[in-house]
């Protein structure tokens, strides 16, 4: 109530409102004082990350942690009236805006900041413009020595580093990647397996440092998770400087376009298109633009935190989620962050990306010419997983709805400034006649695509239009035929696209024919642009010259998505494609349907992946931890592609150093049942009471997790252990694993996101806890690739890998030991071989267990002292 009534001071309000059960909880978040005075800096979201970044003691207890908080306020507004202040310029005419909007810190803040003598630039006025280089030149072909990688590597560990026989093997392997191919068509290909701790990041950037330098090139470095991104941008200090003495940087770190801030979403979000918290939000945001670094929104250098305090996803508003960018048409081009990150990667000498845009850049580019031709993919055991959603085709309503929208534009009461075909071509279809006719034709025709309101309609068996009615046929079909049991349980449901009824077919074929009437007068659009821009006519100035090469890119994007929906419609009734696996979904969320639709996948999205791709590509690596599944290489090498364009790919393996023997144990506990949620649940407790906290939880259902984090959470917090948890806690899971690291005590439940791309030395994590064993979802696409792919023997490496990645979490450094426990006893021996050689594995009962843990790993390996507990891998039961 107290909170309620009164704008207390607090920190992740958000975070104290789910806590306190009250959901509109405001007040002073300090949270949001730190965001507007010091845009751009990091912090912490919790009272002992607060006072690290303000250089104010650590709490010592919750009791003083209310002092602290006012001690923060005070000294953060302290520093609004230093002249040390560095993100003082634009601060005033913002706080102005934040005043007439009722922002609770505006009046606190109003005598601390004084007016500047000289009116402040607006944002859009101050943000430096990009500027146009020439095309850099093709690389040299070179060989590096292997002496060479191996002084450069010297150098990049530094004085008194550690000789490791292995990192020095692993480099020089990498350097071969860089060698001129003889073919075309034929890559070098490397798989290096890589164990935890060899410090494969500087191994392959020696070889990669020494070849962008002599050859002029560049390379390209893809990971799958943010966090090795920002790893790999603080280890390339060692190899390159931040800046060339022209000022351009050599290491560039380029992400999708939804990742940045989008400058004409800015503009609109702050002149009227978001009202209340949003609109304070725009605000915060704009003080951080005029000081990040790349306009990076997500994982960059904008607080994690920030978008969750308001609730309404504001953050993705700001980004160009839905393709919607009319590139040299927005008054903004010139400053773009997306332009600016683009053409800076064209002059790199390293280019820092992940996996999907690395495949998109090279499937769909603007520019053939700045294709990465010299590619090392980290955390090579996702490639995979990358290539089977880039490659992917799915016709369904959430998507058909977009591409009418951005055909279309804006219809009815939309807000907003989406602009239809018309609006972004208007030169085009006022000077153009063929061009008009053309838009005009594309217009008419989308308006067979599914509008707002199409799920009630379908709800309601009401649709419009022949693929809304085709939508209708697939839900009717889904819950006729499904036997998941995903209908009981609220989840989304499928069925696979075989043996369909007549009707089904002829309406397929129905909205077969509508899309290819789009279809054809966008080419016939994209045609007649190409034409223009060849035979310049006379109302064609530069301006309009770049929006329509922005234009054609969109079309050709768009064009290839409708043959991809129309080659899949046209599969349906007929026979079935071997080499693809399609079926019809209703996508659900706690029984909420939210969409419906077709989709196709190849059966094995590598061979697509090799021809565009591998392929073109002068040399390609892909290293993990966990590339290959023990000591076989034959998964590895089939699953890398390289088998479908002929190449034979080279292979390392350096073992990691780290004595897992003496420094962890896996522990499987056998008196869980499995299903008895109460038991579960205390198990977590009991486990995260006898670590003392430094506990990371796995789970493969969120259901579950939430179920478990809900019946623990509050006890914990009584015994001084925080917990907190994805899918529950309002907060991203980058900031949840920073205040994970940041407090050895917390523990933290998470899914997948967090059994892969989580690194936390030290000890914060002491202990990894697994529900059970990682099983493969049982859906119809696992069901097709796991008969190709040799049955339970696909499920088993699958598995392992998975384990092997959870496993990983636990030993990052030559320091760290702890236990990896599994609460099942549904534990197959032939997974075992997921763990490093050595490792301990014991099954026990909980209490056993919990002795262990507490106990803690002594440093030195040692035999169970009961001796009904034995390693013995075949005494595991299934």
């Amino acid at each position: 109530m107290a909170a309620a009534d009164t704008p207390a001071l607090m920190l992740n309000a958000p975070l104290v409102a789910t806590r306190l059960g009250y959901p509109d909880l405001s007040g002073l978040d300090l949270l949001e004082l730190f965001a507007f005075v010091f845009p751009a800096r990091f912090c912490v979201p919790t009272p002992k990350g607060l006072a690290d970044a303000l250089e104010l003691d650590e709490p010592t207890s919750d009791d003083t942690v209310p002092a602290l908080l006012q001690l923060a306020a005070g000294k953060i507004l302290e520093h609004c009236e230093s002249e040390e202040w560095a993100e003082r310029d634009g601060a005033w005419s913002s706080l102005q805006s934040l005043t007439k909007m009722r922002w609770p810190w505006a009046q606190i803040l109003a005598p601390h900041i004084r007016r500047p003598e000289r009116a402040e630039k607006w944002l859009f006025a101050k943000l430096p413009e990009w500027e146009e280089t020439p095309e850099r030149p093709q690389p040299a072909q070179i060989s590096i020595p292997d002496d060479t990688i191996e002084a450069q590597l010297d150098h990049l560990t530094g004085d008194g580093a550690e000789r490791r026989q292995g990192q020095r093997d692993y480099a020089k392997a990498a350097g071969k990647v860089f060698e001129p191919r003889d073919k075309r068509d034929m890559p070098h290909v490397l798989l290096a397996q890589a164990g935890t701790g060899i410090g494969k990041t500087l191994g392959y950037l020696a070889p990669a440092s020494l070849w962008s330098n002599a050859a002029r090139g560049t390379v390209w470095v893809s990971t799958f998770t943010k966090n090795l991104q920002r790893q790999l941008r603080s280890e390339s200090r060692r190899a390159w400087p931040e800046q060339r003495p022209d000022g351009s940087r050599p290491v560039v770190v380029r992400k999708g376009r939804e990742n940045y801030l989008c400058l004409l979403n800015l503009e609109d979000a702050m002149q009227g298109g978001f009202g209340g918290r949003p609109a304070i939000l725009a605000q915060l945001v704009a003080r951080w633009a005029s000081f990040s670094r790349d306009g990076d929104m997500i994982g960059g250098d904008l607080p994690g935190w920030l978008g969750t305090l308001f609730r309404k996803r504001g953050i993705s508003a700001l980004t160009d989620q839905r393709g919607e960018c009319v590139y040299a048409g927005c008054p903004h081009y010139r400053k773009c962050f997306i332009e600016r990150s683009a053409r800076a990667s064209a002059q790199a000498d390293l280019v820092i990306a992940n996996h999907a845009l690395v495949m998109v850049n090279a499937a769909r580019g603007r520019d053939h010419a700045q294709r990465p031709s010299r590619i090392i993919f980290d955390e090579g055991h996702h490639v995979m997983q990358a290539a089977d959603s880039t490659f992917a085709a799915a016709l369904t309503g959430q998507e058909t709805i977009e591409l009418r929208r951005w055909i279309i534009g804006p219809e009815r009461k939309n807000k907003g400034r989406r602009r239809g075909l018309a609006a972004r071509l208007a030169d085009v279809a006022s000077y153009d006649e063929a061009g008009g006719e053309a838009v005009e034709a594309a217009i008419k025709a989308a308006q067979t695509l599914p509008s707002d309101g199409w799920l009630q309609r379908l709800n309601d068996n009401e649709p419009w239009g022949p693929v809304e009615s085709l939508l209708a046929a697939v839900r009717s079909l889904t819950y006729a035929r499904d036997e998941s049991g995903g209908q009981e349980a609220g989840y989304g449901i499928e069925t696979e696209a075989a043996q369909l009824p007549g009707n089904f077919v002829e309406l397929a074929g129905q909205a077969e024919s509508a899309l290819a009437a789009i279809r054809h007068p966008l080419i016939k659009l994209g045609v007649r642009l190409e034409s223009i821009i060849e035979d310049a006519p006379d109302w064609l100035d530069g301006q309009g010259r770049a929006r329509i090469e922005g234009a054609r890119h969109s079309l050709s994007w768009r064009v290839d998505l409708l043959a991809a929906w129309e080659s899949l419609l046209n599969r349906m009734g007929g026979p079935s494609d071997p080499e693809f696996v399609d079926w019809l979904s209703v996508e659900r969320s706690e029984a909420r349907e939210f969409d419906i639709g077709v989709h196709r996948r190849w059966l094995d999205p590598m061979k697509p992946f090799a021809k565009v791709v591998l392929e073109p590509s002068h040399g390609v690596m892909l290293t993990s931890a966990t590339l290959r599944d023990g000591e076989d290489w034959e998964s590895a090498v089939a699953a890398s592609g390289a088998p479908y364009i002929e190449v034979q790919p080279q292979l390392s393996s350096a073992e990691s150093p780290f004595d897992y023997a003496s420094r962890a144990e896996v522990l499987i506990v056998t008196d869980i049942k499995r299903g008895d949620l109460p038991a579960l649940a205390g198990g977590y407790a009991r486990m995260i009471e006898a670590a003392g906290g430094g506990v990371l939880g796995l789970f493969t259902a969120i259901k579950r997790l939430r179920a478990v984090h809900g019946r623990i959470a509050d006890r914990l917090a009584r015994g001084g252990l925080p917990l907190f948890a994805q899918h529950v806690d309002p907060i991203d899971t980058g900031t949840l694993v920073d205040i994970f690291r940041d407090d050895p005590r917390a523990s933290l439940l998470g899914t997948d996101a967090l059994r892969d791309g989580v690194d936390v030395p030290g000890e914060s994590l002491r202990c990894v806890v697994m529900e059970g064993v990682p099983w493969p979802k049982p859906s119809i696409l696992h069901r097709a690739r796991r008969a190709a792919g040799g049955g339970s023997a696909y499920d088993d490496r699958m598995i392992r890998a998975r384990l092997a990645q959870a496993f990983g979490r636990l030993i990052r450094s030559k320091d760290d030991k702890g236990h990896f426990v599994v609460l099942s006893a549904a534990f197959p021996s032939r997974l075992l071989s997921a763990f490093p050689p050595g490792t301990p594995v014991i099954r026990l009962t909980l209490d056993e267990a919990l002795q262990r843990v507490s106990e803690g790993v002594s440093g030195k390996a040692r035999q169970p002292e009961n001796p009904g507990i034995t390693l013995d891998e075949d005494s595991i039961p299934f």
